[in-house]
C-alpha cells in the first residue's frame, strides 16, 4: 500500500481525505462567531493562527460536530423511549489528542467557543488531562518525575471514574487542576454542571491502557468523537524549543514559575536545555505512546511547518 508522507496514513486506508481547501467548502453556510479579540484570547503560545484559518478548518468542523451532536441525542432519546423513561441529559464527550507543542490545546479551546455558540447545544465544558496527573509528591515518591507526561504519571482511575459520571449523567462532577506556572495540582476543582458536550484535551486519550489490567476500560471508550492533532516530528520539536525561548522571557520570570531557574539563561544555554528536554522526555513520550494512537482517532489534523492545516483526514462511518 502506498503511504501517504504526510500524515503517515496508508492508502488504502479508513479515512477520507482532504486538503485545507476543500475541507474548507464543507463549511457551507456556517457563520464565523469569532471575532479577533477572541483568537487573541483563545490562541497558543507561538501558534500561528488566524481567523481564516479558523473559517477553513475549525468552521466545518465545528459544523460536523454539531450534526454528530444532534444525531447522538436523537439516539439517547429513542433508546429513552424504548425504555419508558423521561428522556436524560448525556454529555457527547470529544477527545483531542497531539503532542506538546503542538496546539491541540488552542485546537481545543477554539472548537470550545465554536460549538458554544451554536444553538443546539450552548453549553460546552472543557477539561484537560493535566489535571489528573499524579501530585509532584507521588511522582517523586514512585520515582518518575522525570516521566511526567508519561501514561504511568496519570491517575488513571480518577480519570475513568471521572468519565463514567459524566457519561452516567451525574449532575455535577469535579475534576482536579493542574497549574502550569507551579508544575503541580493545586487545591482548586473544576466543577462540571452537566454540559451539552465535554472536550477532554490530553496528551495520552487515546491510548489504549496498561497491558497487565485485568478488564481494561479506556479513556477513549466514554469518547463520542475524538481528534489527532498531528505534524512531523521535526516541525514539533521546532515549535516545542521557540515556545521555550519566549516562555523563558515571560512565564519563566516569574518568581512563582516552576521554571523561574531557566530565565537567565543565555540564548546558547536555553538553546541546549529545550533540546535536551524535548529529546529525553517529550520526543520520546510522543513516539512511544502518543503518535502509535493517531490512527485510532475519528478525524486528524495534519499541520505543516507554519502551524497551519494542510489536510484533514476523517474517518469513515
Amino acid at each position: 500500500m502506498a503511504l501517504d508522507r504526510s500524515s503517515g496514513i496508508t492508502s488504502p486506508s479508513p479515512y477520507l481525505r482532504f486538503t485545507a481547501e476543500e475541507w474548507g467548502r464543507l463549511r457551507a453556510a456556517t457563520p464565523l462567531t469569532l471575532t479577533e479579540a477572541d483568537l487573541e484570547r483563545l490562541r497558543g503560545i507561538n501558534v500561528a493562527l488566524s481567523l481564516s484559518d479558523v473559517a477553513e478548518i475549525m468552521l466545518p468542523l465545528s459544523r460536523l460536530l454539531n450534526l454528530y451532536v444532534g444525531a447522538s441525542q436523537e439516539l439517547y432519546r429513542a433508546s429513552d423511549t424504548f425504555l419508558g423513561k423521561l428522556p436524560g441529559k448525556v454529555p457527547f464527550i470529544i477527545g483531542v489528542a497531539g503532542s506538546v507543542a503542538v496546539g491541540k490545546s488552542t485546537t481545543a479551546r477554539v472548537l470550545q467557543t465554536l460549538l458554544d455558540r451554536w444553538p443546539d447545544h450552548p453549553k460546552v465544558d472543557l477539561i484537560t488531562t493535566d489535571g489528573f496527573l499524579y501530585p509532584n509528591a507521588v511522582l517523586v515518591e514512585r520515582e518518575i518525575m522525570h516521566r511526567k507526561g508519561f501514561p504511568e504519571s496519570y491517575d488513571r482511575r480518577r480519570l475513568l471514574q471521572f468519565l463514567t459520571d459524566i457519561k452516567s449523567g451525574m449532575e455535577e462532577v469535579s475534576a482536579p487542576v493542574y497549574s502550569h506556572l507551579v508544575y503541580d495540582i493545586v487545591d482548586e476543582v473544576n466543577v462540571v454542571r452537566q454540559p451539552d458536550i465535554v472536550i477532554v484535551e490530553g496528551l495520552n486519550v487515546l491510548q489504549t491502557g496498561v497491558a497487565d489490567d485485568a478488564n481494561p476500560v479506556f479513556v477513549s471508550d466514554f469518547f463520542d468523537f475524538s481528534i489527532y492533532v498531528d505534524a512531523d516530528v521535526e516541525d514539533i520539536r521546532q515549535w516545542y524549543i521557540e515556545r521555550f525561548f519566549t516562555l523563558r522571557e515571560t512565564a519563566f520570570r516569574d518568581p512563582d514559575s516552576y521554571f523561574h531557574r531557566y530565565a537567565q539563561l543565555t540564548d546558547g544555554e536555553a538553546m541546549e536545555t529545550a533540546t535536551t528536554i524535548w529529546e529525553s522526555i517529550n520526543q520520546k513520550n510522543l513516539v512511544e505512546n502518543i503518535l502509535p494512537t493517531r490512527q485510532r482517532a475519528d478525524l486528524i489534523l495534519h499541520k505543516g511547518s507554519d502551524h497551519q492545516v494542510t489536510e484533514v483526514l476523517l474517518r469513515r462511518l
